[in-house]
């Protein structure tokens, strides 16, 4: 065993004394900065790695975050348009109720005419609607881009000023904006295949008789040439109707009979169903010489010209006499009644996919902040105190500093020249 004596000496025991004191008094300053801030990385310099995953965690939250705002916008945009279209799908149901009460056989001229004023009306209503606007002033229905006011024109030529198309959803977003070229002005005339169209008669001062069509059907879709024809009516020597079809069907119907006293023209007796190249439809009433129907291919349309075309069969079906054209109001009533039908459909299609965009975006804000919370989560692994070990390290520092500050206290009494006398 070693008996040498080893001196230190007491400037030597107080630094190395105040030393500790220093170390402690940071070690304690540090844990009582994490426990007030509630980080336990709260410079990079304390984890480097841990610092670089909450940054990076912090950087996908802000970009979630805007991402959820910008949903949020596109939603509500979306909303706006749906409930447009849902107001305009109402209106439209009205428009149809009075075109329906303007066929009343008892009403006069005038009595329709009043109907008319309110028909234009609503005509001018949904026109709104379809240039509704959103908060920030942007059309709700402006396809991929358009003017100020997408849909412009005379009731009569209303036109769509932009670029159809519908804007394509994200993992992260929706279109918020419609295709208005869609929704408005993609509507088929007559039944979408073929329509049949009315004609003055062509006998100068003959009123046109009481006749019309209905809009017919397909019977055989590989038959239809898709050729235009004309339906046009004689009175034979013996007083009976016939009717001529111009240029002559490839295959006339079963039920087309030639007329007993020309074999160029078919019999005519209300109501005909007059069945030709895979399309057949009826035409009933009583017509005169010289009345005619054109049969020809749907032609692309929409809705304001539809509204109009309704209209104007219930304000023109007035005869030069004052008396109504009961053949003329009949037919423009029904075929408008089916354009209407057929432009309702086209706006409940849009505002069905209106609704799907509004779900996905539901969908899409669930999503956001599922992915929120694990960002949050991995932002708060990395970072975050653990409060109830953080105030045990806390409180094992502060017995720590106070024993090396009675440690330190009892050093200084130890000085030889305390017991130097």
């Amino acid at each position: 065993m070693s008996n040498a004596l080893y001196r230190l000496s007491t400037a030597n025991q107080y630094d190395v004394a105040v030393r500790n004191i220093g170390q402690r008094q940071t070690s304690l300053s540090n844990l009582q900065e994490n426990l007030t801030s509630g980080k336990r990385v709260v410079r990079a310099s304390d984890d480097p790695v841990a610092a670089a995953q909450a940054e990076r965690a912090l950087t996908r939250l802000t970009r979630n975050e805007t991402d959820q705002r910008a949903l949020d916008m596109q939603r509500n945009t979306m909303a706006l348009a749906e409930s447009a279209l849902g107001q305009a799908g109402d209106a439209m149901q009205e428009f149809r109720q009075l075109v329906v009460s303007a066929g009343n056989g008892a009403y006069t001229q005038t009595e329709r005419d009043a109907i008319v004023q309110q028909l234009v009306g609503l005509r001018d209503q949904i026109l709104g609607y379809a240039n509704r606007k959103d908060s920030n002033g942007q059309p709700l229905f402006q396809a991929l881009g358009s003017a100020e006011a997408p849909f412009t024109g005379t009731a009569t030529t209303v036109s769509f000023a932009g670029l159809p198309g519908q804007h394509a959803s994200g993992n992260t977003q929706i279109a918020k904006v419609l295709d208005g070229d869609a929704a408005w002005m993609s509507v088929p005339t007559g039944n979408g295949v073929f329509e049949v169209t009315r004609n003055p008669n062509s006998t100068p001062g003959v009123y046109a008789g009481k006749a019309w069509a209905d809009v017919g059907q397909i019977t055989d879709p590989s038959a239809v040439t898709g050729t235009s024809h004309r339906i046009a009516f004689f009175t034979e020597s013996d007083g009976t109707a016939s009717f001529s079809i111009t240029p002559a069907p490839t295959t006339p119907g079963p039920n087309m009979a030639p007329h007993p006293l020309d074999a160029a023209r078919y019999a005519y007796k209300s109501p005909t169903d007059i069945a030709f190249d895979g399309l057949s439809f009826k035409i009933t009433g009583a017509p005169v010489a010289g009345d005619s129907f054109d049969v020809k291919p749907s032609q692309p349309s929409n809705v304001f010209s539809v509204l109009e075309s309704a209209i104007g069969a219930i304000r023109d079906a007035r005869n030069p006499d004052g008396s109504t054209d009961a053949g003329s109001l009949t037919h423009g009533i029904g075929r408008g009644l089916n354009e209407i039908d057929a432009a309702m459909n086209r706006l409940q299609a849009s505002r069905g996919l209106a609704g799907d965009l509004l779900n996905r975006a539901d969908r899409i804000e669930g999503e956001l902040d599922t992915r929120s919370i694990q960002l949050e989560d991995d932002r708060s692994r990395a970072e975050d105190l653990d409060m109830i070990k953080g105030i045990s390290d806390f409180q094992n520092q502060q017995v720590g500093y106070e024993a090396a500050l009675k440690s330190y206290a009892s050093v200084q009494k130890l000085s030889l020249f305390n017991f130097i006398s």
